[in-house]
């Protein structure tokens, strides 16, 4: 009998995990084999969902240069992680244009995938558009990098993330510090008392990273997860980045320490350099041996009343 059967036997008479604590195993797990292993990136585009966040961290200030106007010298201004993300948080809630999707409708998305080959190659642009169920309880059609497929409805006590339901979107906290919290205590209830320990950032981090790569949230729920975001160790701001378009921005990127998932350094979410508007996320994926840097960016979404239904 092999570890695997072992662990399968193991309390076979228990409620299974939910997919949520199934996946907070599983990191621990992967930390525990990992460490004191060389660092490996978990750099894989999720088909739909997985995370960051933070609370108690010093702010990475780094010098970027600002462009007066055509008639003076560039000059140079000091920038912080924590003065780019609170910058996005407001212009977030500046723009944002909330939806109130009914349980009955599907929420439509349409993002665009830049990709690049690492080490030379044509370039290829994805357009993926999906419909996804508000209440989960009709089935979804989701695209990602043109390949496109049926997602069955929900099952009882299924659960995933970041959540595929509206409703439970809708329950996590809009307070930054409060959202770090319950991001840290899922599936259980939040301690918003106890300090956060250096070992469960990481974590934190997963979860996070993974709502803010879901392109449609409720109402507040963006600005403050960039808000907390702004407050977590590990993050620092990266200046000269550019977007899939060309636009320059500056990047903000979580990386973990050596043995630890994106050791090497995880997602680049960039902003636009003056404004601190967010423009989309850099990553890269691996497939057929090669890794290709990858942006992406969400240019459309809605709440619509069927699958295939445009607003």
């Amino acid at each position: 009998m092999n570890e695997l059967e072992l662990l399968r036997e193991w309390d076979a008479e228990a409620t299974p995990l939910s997919d949520t604590a199934r996946t907070r195993a599983r990191f621990r797990l992967y930390q525990a084999m990992r460490a004191p292993a060389s660092p490996v990136g978990l750099r894989r585009r999720p088909l739909l969902r997985i995370a960051v966040a933070g609370v108690a961290a010093a702010a990475v200030t780094t010098t970027v240069v600002i462009a007066q106007g055509t008639d003076s010298a560039p000059r140079t201004q000091p920038v912080s992680v924590a003065t780019v993300l609170r910058g996005a948080a407001a212009e977030e809630r500046r723009l944002e244009k909330p939806i109130a999707p009914r349980d009955d409708q599907f929420i439509y998305t349409r993002e665009v995938i830049k990709e690049t080959p690492v080490g030379g190659g044509p370039s290829k642009t994805y357009v993926d558009e999906s419909w996804t169920s508000v209440d989960g309880s009709k089935r979804s059609y989701v695209s990602e990098l043109g390949h496109t497929q049926w997602v069955p409805r929900d099952k009882p006590g299924q659960s995933t993330w970041p959540p595929s339901r509206w409703s439970e979107l809708k329950q996590l906290p809009t307070d930054p510090d409060r959202l770090l919290i319950a991001l840290r205590d899922m599936g259980g209830k939040p301690d918003y008392n106890r300090p956060t320990s250096a070992d469960e950032w990481p974590m934190v981090h997963i979860f996070l990273s993974g709502l803010l790569r879901d392109p449609v949230l409720p109402k507040g729920l963006r600005p403050a997860a960039f808000e907390a975001l702004s407050t977590m160790p590990g993050v620092k701001l990266l200046p000269g980045r550019t977007d899939g378009d060309g636009r320059p921005g500056i990047g903000i990127q979580y990386v973990g320490k050596p043995g630890t998932p994106w050791a090497d350094g995880g997602p680049v979410f960039i902003f636009d350099e003056k404004t601190y508007r967010y423009l989309g996320m850099q990553d890269q994926r691996k497939a057929g041996g090669r890794t290709y840097n990858q942006w992406s960016h969400v240019a459309a979404q809605a709440a619509v009343d069927r699958v295939r239904q445009r607003p």
